[in-house]
């Protein structure tokens, strides 16, 4: 369980959130949605730990009972998807997803593991082709299995529908739905498209400008 309890965050005399509360269960999404330039990539960023120093924080994230607010990014097990997929291109996609898998599993078994996971995303055939071969739903399945390999207690997606088109879009988003609950991760998607909140169900927040 992911639980924000008075979150404040501004910008010199510019409050972009006051007292934000949100609850969010395993399995669950969050959706926040709003215009851009609302303060929702600012969230996230509070979230995961990547906060600018430029900006002024208070208030608690909780993930079961453990505080976060106080540690690193390294430190607090979050998995991040973006809307660009962010794999590097000069390593094969198998590559891609041995960097992603915690050091304490040794090398033989991390391998597997990779491979064993590509095989239930269909995607095998593509361990030893750079991401340049994939195409734009390919991508984003690496990435998410990029991101779930890492082992993370919880999820944030900051709008990374948003570059598939519509018959593309629909089946990643129905896709990494189906990956968060078998995982069971709470998980807090940002994104300015209602049928993104729509599709990945519980509960919607509407932001508006500051």
């Amino acid at each position: 369980m992911l639980k924000l309890t008075k979150i404040t965050i501004q910008l010199a005399e510019k409050h972009l959130f006051n007292d934000f509360n949100a609850l969010v269960n395993p399995g669950e999404v969050l959706s926040i949605m709003g215009p851009s330039g609302c303060g929702k990539s600012t969230l996230l960023d509070y979230l995961s730990g990547s906060l600018s120093p430029a900006f002024q924080a208070s208030g608690s994230l909780k993930l079961d009972d453990q505080e976060l607010s106080h540690l690193p990014i390294e430190r607090r097990s979050v998995g991040i998807l973006y809307q660009e997929s962010l794999l590097f291109p000069h390593l094969t996609n198998l590559e891609n997803l041995l960097f992603a898998i915690p050091e304490g599993i040794k090398s033989k078994q991390r391998s597997q593991l990779a491979l064993e996971r590509l095989s239930e995303f269909n995607l095998v055939d593509k361990a030893y082709d750079l991401p340049s071969s994939l195409s734009g739903g390919q991508k984003a399945r690496i990435s998410l299995l990029r991101t779930l390999l890492s082992e993370p207690k919880y999820l944030l997606l900051d709008e990374p529908f948003g570059k598939l088109d519509k018959t593309l879009r629909d089946g990643v988003r129905s896709f990494v739905l189906e990956q968060i609950q078998r995982a069971q991760l709470p998980t807090i998607l940002v994104t300015h498209d209602q049928e993104d909140t729509k599709e990945m169900g519980g509960t919607c927040i509407q932001l508006t400008s500051s």
